[in-house]
């Protein structure tokens, strides 16, 4: 895959044009590398053919028509420096304005390598074995590991939205029911909706082998009860704070984009893959009013427990650098730090709960 070639300055620099460029011929890039790297033309001819080999470049045509644009896959992955890209203000960080509908090709293709894959499946076989062994050793001690990636789970993907509660005022809410003074009653809510939808992942595994949109709405209204949040799509248009991407304006086009997310999804044969495209694309489309990146979380961690993966629970990860990632994801359609986040929380639940 290309983001694991090593790559020359002078390939380097033929991406960097490639990204301006969109779509160009050999003449055009020729007169750019050869003064800057003082080569000669099959030099640059022989860098063209390796950026095509390894999928970062696509060539069409033939002969003298030939031209090249970057591929889309390359662009979700490529690694970029986060730091630098968040210190612009953000109408000046050339950012996606509006949904992108070839979002869902680049999402099918090759989202995570062969080694990542292996490397959380690896991972995972930790989980299997600490879980099993401590179901046999101590059923008790099982059922409060349980509870308590709930508690942590629903602290943490509530703090992510805002809420103050701190992690302890939450153990006391989900365990005694006793609500934390000078805090609103609507962030008590929130985080017992999240304890009630996790409740509802763990009463039966099997439910969320395969995601349907109803599936999607019910988890929504599990995590919004009592809370005065609409339960089905919305249709009107919607901002986001900090970003100049607006997601779809109304129910008929977000309609349309969910149907092809689930045909996506059951498309998807690897967990950990359907997992990932539903964490970040139920908060890219913004299907519903609120509580669309509770959802995602949620319904990301239901996929991975029914197909005996473990649950992240977010518990150490930095809600700003978890918020970049998503606005990264929805103004560069790039997934690289989300996916570097997904990765690591991933191996921080396994080290961290029923072992």
């Amino acid at each position: 895959m290309s983001l694991y070639v090593t790559l020359n300055d002078r390939q380097k620099a033929i991406i960097d044009f490639a990204k301006k460029e969109k779509t160009f011929q050999n003449r055009d890039v020729l007169a750019v590398i050869e003064k800057k790297f003082d080569v000669k033309r099959l030099t640059i001819v022989r860098d063209l053919s390796f950026l095509e080999k390894n999928n970062i470049l696509k060539k069409h045509g033939k002969g003298r028509s030939i031209s090249y644009n970057i591929f889309k896959q390359y662009l979700a992955l490529e690694k970029i420096d986060v730091e630098k890209y968040f210190l612009r203000p953000f109408p000046e960080r050339e950012a996606r304005p509006l949904f992108n509908d070839e979002i869902f090709s680049i999402l099918n293709n090759d989202l995570f390598s062969e080694d990542e894959i292996a490397r959380l499946e690896k991972v995972n076989k930790k989980y299997i074995e600490t879980r099993n062994k401590l179901i046999k050793d101590s059923p008790t001690i099982f059922r409060k590991e349980w509870e308590r990636l709930i508690i942590e789970m629903s602290w943490k993907s509530s703090e992510i939205e805002g809420n103050t509660y701190t992690l302890l005022e939450t153990e006391a809410l989900i365990r005694e029911m006793r609500f934390a003074k000078g805090k609103d009653k609507a962030e008590a809510q929130m985080i017992l909706n999240h304890k009630k939808a996790l409740d509802f992942i763990l009463a039966d595994k099997k439910y969320f082998e395969k995601i349907t949109l109803n599936k999607i709405i019910k988890t929504h209204e599990l995590l919004t009860d009592e809370i005065d949040i609409k339960k089905d799509f919305r249709d009107h248009p919607v901002g986001i704070t900090g970003t100049i991407y607006r997601p779809l304006p109304r129910k008929k086009a977000i309609e349309d984009a969910m149907a092809k997310l689930i045909e996506s999804l059951n498309k998807e044969l690897r967990p950990f893959v359907e997992a990932f495209i539903i964490l970040v694309m139920i908060a890219y489309i913004q299907p519903f009013e609120d509580g669309n990146k509770r959802t995602s979380r949620i319904i990301a961690n239901a996929v991975l427990h029914a197909h005996n993966k473990s649950m992240l629970s977010y518990r150490n990860i930095d809600n700003v650098e978890y918020k970049k990632a998503i606005l990264l994801f929805y103004e560069q359609n790039n997934i690289s730090y989300i996916k570097e986040i997904f990765i690591q929380q991933f191996e921080f639940s396994v080290e961290n709960y029923f072992g």
